[in-house]
């Protein structure tokens, strides 16, 4: 009697043991998932190279939102004869060591003076161009990390094409130049998807 009685508390003991050491194996697993899905692009991103940065992003969702706003923004546009992103070649010709800087730039500027700037008093357009500048936010913490590590390398070049959407963007008042931007977001949509 006494010895079954001293077993049954071993016997918890033990079988707590056992569970502990699979609850460890299972949280193990679980960590490693995680890590894996952490480093994959979630559904409908894509790995963009930008010289030497590497920036998972989802151009379809932001195109899709724009898409949906984008003939009500340029008909906001009171300036037609001007643009702000192609002037005179601002994106073309950009070297391939050149265009993580001039992407972090763009994306700085999108999310520092476009995107405050362009609230409506519809508030569809306004959940749109909220839900594109967030993503832009995303990208732009992706660069910013690049940049922090010097892979994102800021050249002459980059630096002169950036101040020229900046002087094409500045002669304007600030909500035109804003809308306008906006407006202009296919161009560097294009441009990211060409990027090699």
């Amino acid at each position: 009697m006494l010895s079954s009685l001293s077993r049954s508390p071993r016997q918890p003991a033990a079988c707590a043991s056992c569970s502990s050491m699979k609850g460890s194996h299972l949280f193990l697993c679980l960590l490693s998932v995680s890590c894996c899905l952490n480093l994959m692009p979630t559904a409908g991103n894509k790995i963009f190279r930008f010289g030497l940065c590497r920036v998972s992003m989802s151009v379809t969702e932001i195109r899709s939102g724009f898409t949906a706003i984008k003939a009500n923004i340029q008909a906001r546009d009171p300036i037609r004869t001007l643009s702000i992103l192609s002037y005179p070649h601002s994106l073309h010709k950009v070297k391939s060591l050149d265009r993580c800087c001039i992407t972090h730039h763009l994306f700085n500027f999108y999310v520092d003076k476009v995107f405050k700037h362009c609230k409506t008093e519809d508030s569809y357009i306004n959940r749109k161009i909220s839900s594109i500048a967030n993503s832009f936010l995303s990208v732009k913490r992706k660069l910013g990390q690049c940049h922090e590590q010097n892979k994102c390398l800021c050249g002459q070049e980059s630096d002169e094409k950036f101040k020229q959407i900046l002087a094409n963007y500045e002669g304007l008042n600030v909500t035109s130049a804003a809308i306008k931007s906006l407006g202009e977001l296919d161009i560097l949509l294009d441009w990211i998807e060409k990027s090699p």
